[in-house]
């Protein structure tokens, strides 16, 4: 019963309804069940509890120093299952705290604790946290200054990119707290579909730490932290100093060497090679370069306002057999002489004492906590961010002592959802394009016909599937055929429309009236055709008439 009341609990600051992607694709989606596993200490499927409840049953979320408390509301790029609810972070670039209380506090002593939850980043994760934490107590107030016992989850910002580990160790001394942090921590999964984070910390002072139910670190308490959770026996004394009198240099400076009186410190590395000889057929009083003599001054070339035209230079072709040209200088070699500055050996230090280093003492507040797995009890949980992305999704949270459970929790829920978002995922790429069976077609400096009529085909195949990828990925193809297509319905209308129509001549009516009974009626005619005969004469006309 107490189990379910806090499941509840969870589930009334958390409770907000999932609605699909009016656009997403068609996949069928399971729907929702509550777990039959209703006997753990923690456990939130986040479901079934009306909006309204929220206010009620959830702690007060306080505005933070920096910036107002961010919204808290629910949008899902890919749906998993029908009828699922989660807990979203809506505000960009805003702080975001919200907590629960525990039915009863949570004690782990000499058990194994497992936190597991997931998380689905709806539009990735650039810069801010997604990871939650298990509180001291069960706050009126939830900040980022409310003491916890562990957090853990993901976080990337910058450098930062890496699944937390944190825990509160107490001093049983002095009774001061330190955080205790995971030196190997993974990166983590930053993709758009959901990642489950699981954390198992067994009493034998191991963890383990998995992402999507894989093994992404693992060490022990004792050793793999920082601070280490148990400090040294023994410290440096901190009244113990260097004796004025202590030598540390291991070298010294032979006091008996001497410079040899041969050593000469002014001999040059290199010196003029006197056995070289000039190769024969050497070209003294040829240049390696000439002025280009096909070179003309361009027309445009003003000498007053350019100045004289000086043509350009290019290699001497004398020189390309010969073995050199110009002036020929002795080469330089290595001066066998040559030693460099002389410096005097070293030697051991005979007063040398080694590196100095305090001696040690009793830490006086040296403890041993063989058990760190024994946290502090647990009274609560909450979720403490601050986030450049929104929507970040929170669900299916276990808090217990069991793996198995835990284990079974993510078949009944993260392996289900995640199955279907991945098909979701796939039927909202964009399909790959096809591409164009171009290989057995020959260049076009072997067959030009083969070549354009291979390419043409291979454009018009492609385009009977997907004329926009034809477009794109066969251009100029593309451009070529358009041109030979417009060149074709040119061709075709100028000889549907080509041939003369015949010509037409306006043939004003009489203002006269005819009286002669002889003539015939005229006919009313606006527009009589008038053809053309060989002479140019035009038929029909009764007298055409030459303008002089």
């Amino acid at each position: 019963m107490r189990s379910t009341c806090t499941a509840a609990a969870l589930a009334a600051i958390c409770s907000l309804s999932v609605h699909a992607d009016s656009g997403a694709p068609k996949v069928e989606t399971p729907k929702f069940t509550v777990t039959l596993l209703n006997s753990l200490p923690v456990i939130g499927q986040l479901d079934g509890i009306p909006q309204r409840q929220l206010s009620k049953q959830a702690p007060v979320v306080r505005r933070l120093a920096t910036s107002e408390s961010g919204r808290w509301k629910s949008l899902l790029c890919f749906r998993g299952i029908e009828g699922d609810q989660g807990l979203v972070v809506k505000s960009p670039a805003a702080h975001h705290a919200i907590s629960a209380p525990f039915s009863k506090t949570l004690d782990n002593k000499d058990k194994t604790l497992v936190v597991q939850y997931e998380v689905k980043l709806q539009n990735g994760l650039e810069c801010g946290g997604a990871y939650l934490k298990l509180l001291k107590e069960s706050p009126t107030e939830f900040s980022d200054k409310t003491e916890y016992s562990i957090m853990f989850g993901p976080d990337r910002c910058g450098a930062t990119n890496k699944v937390h580990f944190i825990f509160r160790h107490k001093n049983p001394k002095t009774g001061e707290y330190e955080e205790k942090h995971y030196n190997s921590p993974p990166a983590i999964k930053n993709v758009k579909t959901t990642s489950l984070y699981t954390l198992i910390v067994r009493p034998d002072q191991t963890f383990e730490i998995r992402i999507d139910d894989e093994e992404a670190g693992k060490g022990s308490l004792l050793e793999d932290f920082e601070p280490s959770v148990n400090p040294s026996k023994e410290i440096d004394d901190p009244e113990d100093k260097k004796p004025e009198d202590w030598v540390e240099d291991s070298k010294i400076v032979d006091p008996e060497a001497k410079k040899p009186e041969d050593w000469d410190e002014d001999a040059p590395r290199e010196i003029l090679d006197e056995e070289a000889v000039k190769p024969a057929g050497w070209l003294d009083d040829e240049p390696l370069t000439i002025p280009d003599p096909d070179a003309e001054k361009p027309e445009e070339w003003d000498d007053e306002e350019d100045g004289d035209w000086v043509p350009p230079s290019v290699p001497n072709s004398k020189c390309e057999d010969a073995p050199g040209c110009g002036a020929w200088v002795r080469p330089m070699k290595s001066n066998p002489a040559y030693k460099g500055k002389w410096t005097p050996s070293m030697i051991d230090n005979p007063a040398y004492k080694g590196v100095w280093a305090p001696k040690k003492i009793p830490n006086p507040n040296y403890f041993e906590d063989k058990v760190p797995s024994n946290f502090e009890p647990m009274a609560g949980i909450g979720f403490e961010l601050w986030t450049m992305q929104e929507n970040i999704l929170f669900d299916n949270i276990y808090i217990g002592h069991s793996e198995k459970d835990a284990a079974t929790f993510a078949k009944e829920t993260f392996h289900v959802k995640v199955a279907v978002e991945k098909k979701l995922e796939d039927a909202s790429k964009p399909e790959e394009p096809v591409k164009p069976s171009t290989e057995s077609i020959p260049t076009f400096a072997e067959s030009p016909v083969q070549f354009a009529r291979g390419h043409a085909k291979a454009f018009i195949d492609l385009a009977m599937v997907d004329f926009r990828s034809a477009v794109n990925q066969m251009p100029s193809t593309a451009m070529a055929l358009g041109g030979l297509l417009a060149t074709v319905l040119g061709a075709l209308f100028l000889v549907l429309t080509g041939s003369s129509a015949p010509a037409t001549k306006k043939v004003k009516k009489s203002s006269k009236s005819s009286t002669s009974k002889d003539k015939a009626p005229e006919k009313s005619v606006t527009d009589v055709p008038a053809t053309a005969d060989a002479t140019g004469k035009a038929e029909g006309s009764s007298d055409v008439r030459k303008r002089k």
